[in-house]
């Protein structure tokens, strides 16, 4: 994908197009020091990563305030929606580098992102309307954490490729949720999942 698709399909402003610019060449810039995302998907960024970030924008419940993204890693897809427009977004990641380089990128793209460089029980984060998390664990260590740092009322958003429906088995017994999928528009085996009434059994 390139950028000029990203644009027509996710219909972003150009100065969003131009701070997600800013971003990608700041991630090829440091990746060879800190190993930030897979050099083999560094050729095909804009839809490995900016766009598999970007599809949850829309996905997002109406009047989000405040998401909290758990194992930020290189900013997917918590600094991606910042910078889209999600009003106030914490970061969540304890590798002091890679928190290190989310600092930088927000600083320079003016994104509405506050970095929390510590272990996810401990952070120290405002009521969630949103948790998201790509990449970082299973349902069964996803939905504790998240409970704990929701709102009532709140959502989880979860991009898992395909192994997503046994995860959803394996935390039915524990867990009260409604859940709703959506087919990922970057991965073919890939769902979104989004979880609302979150609850303890």
């Amino acid at each position: 994908m390139t950028q000029a698709q990203f644009q027509t399909r996710f219909d972003v402003s150009r100065e969003t197009l131009e701070r997600l610019e800013v971003y990608a060449a700041h991630l090829r810039k440091w990746n060879p020091a800190i190993n930030l995302v897979s050099k083999t998907t560094l050729d095909d960024l804009w839809t490995r990563h900016l766009a598999d970030s970007a599809q949850v924008f829309a996905l997002l419940p109406a009047g989000t305030q405040v998401l909290v993204d758990l194992g930020s890693g290189a900013g997917f897809p918590g600094l991606v929606l910042a910078i889209m427009g999600v009003p106030a977004v914490h970061l969540v990641e304890l590798d002091v580098r890679k928190a290190a380089f989310l600092r930088e990128v927000a600083r320079v793209t003016a994104a509405p992102a506050t970095v929390h460089p510590v272990r996810i029980e401990v952070a120290d984060t405002p009521p969630a309307d949103v948790v998201s998390a790509r990449a970082l664990a299973e349902l069964d260590l996803l939905l504790p954490w998240a409970h704990g740092l929701l709102k009532p009322g709140g959502a989880c958003l979860f991009p898992k490729g395909r192994t997503a429906e046994d995860e959803l088995t394996a935390v039915a017994n524990s867990w009260n949720m409604q859940v709703e999928r959506f087919p990922s528009q970057t991965d073919p085996a890939g769902t979104i999942l989004r979880i609302t009434g979150l609850s303890r059994k």
